[in-house]
């Protein structure tokens, strides 16, 4: 998307963090913003201060985990400011911790909250888009927890590869249609994603204390500030894949180098010897 003046971005988890300062960064270059959050009153002074910042911005109570309300706040979205050009699904929690202890409720919470937000957000929005036929933007937001996989954090990172292989999906698919997707891996960055168990819904437990990174990695990460205006730089280039923190790319390096390693083992294998298969090309499918 090069042209944003005027067009409209609704932002999931935008009450604070990440989806606070994408809407500051797309704001301030000339988008109508629409803030969807599950906490009221941090909302109204999200909404406000970007108010007082001459953005133009409005505001809708949203559990991305419910489907239906997330039909209700694209409603109120198109009501507000008649289209939608631009949809962050952003809102996420985080649990994680030794394997087998983990509680089914926390299961069941996060798969709904990362993976299945992101989904409704994609189901809902996406004819909204389609039917102005003026192209747009989808922005995914995953982790490097979606690229690796640190010991303790299975239930996160579960979700943010989910994320990251649903977009990859959905890239292939929408770009004849004008239509963009990207997905946001940030590293450690300073939200409050240590504090996401307060807003937990009653159905999965309700509020809970849910760290799955030690505070002082999340305090000491970069500011979000520098992630919303990394977006709008991504947003504008057509950039499939938006990262924060480039210092971990030898991290990726070091897990695509373990799967090359067992690509290399089959090549040696005995048991494969002779096999005549050939896997049908699937070149068309890569990003």
């Amino acid at each position: 998307m090069q042209d944003l003046k005027g067009k409209t971005a609704f932002i999931t988890g935008g009450a604070s963090g990440l989806g606070l300062a994408m809407a500051y960064a797309l704001g301030e270059a000339g988008m109508n913003i629409m803030l969807a959050d599950i906490e009221e009153a941090p909302l109204k002074a999200a909404v406000a201060d970007l108010q007082e910042c001459q953005i133009r911005a409005a505001s809708v109570i949203c559990d991305v985990a419910d489907r239906k309300a997330m039909e209700a706040a694209a409603a109120r979205t198109i009501e507000a400011f008649g289209k939608v050009h631009l949809v962050a699904n952003n809102a996420g929690v985080g649990v994680g911790g030794p394997v087998g202890e983990i509680k089914p409720s926390d299961w069941d919470w996060i798969v709904a909250v990362n993976l299945m937000g992101v989904v409704y957000g994609m189901e809902t929005f996406l004819p909204l888009v389609r039917s102005h036929g003026e192209g747009g933007c989808f922005i995914n937001t995953a982790s490097m927890a979606g690229l690796i996989s640190p010991p303790g954090m299975e239930p996160y990172s579960a979700t943010k590869y989910a994320v990251v292989a649903m977009s990859e999906g959905w890239m292939r698919q929408l770009a004849p249609e004008n239509i963009h997707v990207a997905v946001l891996c940030p590293g450690f960055v300073k939200t409050k994603i240590n504090q996401s168990g307060r807003a937990r819904q009653a159905q999965y437990g309700g509020p809970t204390v849910s760290e799955i990174v030690a505070d002082s990695a999340v305090d000491n990460g970069i500011d979000p500030e520098r992630v919303g205006k990394r977006v709008l730089e991504a947003v504008l280039a057509d950039e499939p894949y938006i990262f924060t923190h480039p210092d971990m790319r030898g991290l990726v390096q070091m897990r695509f180098a373990a799967i090359m390693a067992g690509f290399d083992a089959a090549d040696a294998s005995p048991a494969l010897e002779g096999m005549d298969y050939k896997t049908p090309d699937l070149s068309a499918a890569q990003p």
